[in-house]
């Protein structure tokens, strides 16, 4: 069984793919927020493992959180599911695109690396100069990570790296009306995260559904990756 370490594992599709792990046997470790929705994960679920608290809008607190993850030992998978969309640019960007390079970056290497992105992402824009990172939305943020995911593909082979686009489904992020799947939504990741089919054993690519899509041209522009990184470095310190 894996050890799998899933953020924004309170609701939506982090707590379902939470939900269906554990039943499947994994040890899940769960993250939250804040203290109160802790509490409210603790009623709902049952790890053995203790959930860990950090506001990922805080990079202080996201460096905690990443040797809170490491005291723990090393993990098989980690799905960086945690997101904002009705924010500001600022924690858009810090939840979305500098947490997960954060815990990247100071976490031991797992064996696999899922990167939530989203269809969104084809309409993001391509960022040149740093100061543009003031005006991210949530679709700019979303070209980041997936570009982020295909770049750390190539710095670390020896981890399975992979971005899933899950859909627009009935989430709280995601509203009551959306048209798509929420169980579909959620099975690429637990996919990725635990399976040794071949088709799941790939590094750098952008899945839907099981099945691999092509990105926004701009994922695979090795300039606009190290533009990111560059960014991110300066930005976290890391």
């Amino acid at each position: 069984m894996a050890r799998i370490l899933i953020t924004g594992s309170t609701d939506g599709l982090g707590k379902l793919a939470a939900e269906k792990l554990i039943a499947a046997g994994h040890q899940v470790v769960l993250h939250a927020r804040n203290k109160e929705r802790a509490d409210f994960l603790k009623s709902q679920l049952t790890s053995s493992y203790p959930i860990l608290i950090a506001d990922l809008s805080n990079l202080e607190e996201t460096k905690k959180l990443t040797k809170a993850a490491n005291d723990l030992g090393k993990f098989d998978a980690v799905i960086h599911n945690a997101g904002v969309l009705h924010a500001d640019s600022k924690t858009i960007f810090q939840v979305n695109v500098l947490a997960p390079y954060v815990l990247t970056a100071l976490m031991e290497k797992p064996n696999r690396l899922i990167y939530l992105s989203s269809s969104m992402h084809l309409g993001g824009k391509e960022f040149s100069e740093k100061g543009q990172l003031e005006k991210t939305t949530y679709s700019d943020s979303k070209l980041m990570i997936t570009a982020l995911t295909a770049a750390f593909a190539i710095l670390y082979p020896e981890v399975r790296c992979n971005a899933v686009d899950p859909g627009w489904v009935p989430t709280k992020m995601g509203g009551k009306n959306a048209p798509d799947d929420l169980q579909k939504g959620v099975e690429t990741q637990i996919w990725l995260a635990t399976s040794e089919e071949k088709e799941a054993n790939v590094s750098g690519k952008y899945f839907r559904h099981k099945q691999v899509k092509s990105p926004h041209p701009a994922v695979l522009d090795e300039a606009y990756q190290n533009r990111l990184i560059q960014w991110c470095e300066e930005l976290s310190g890391l």
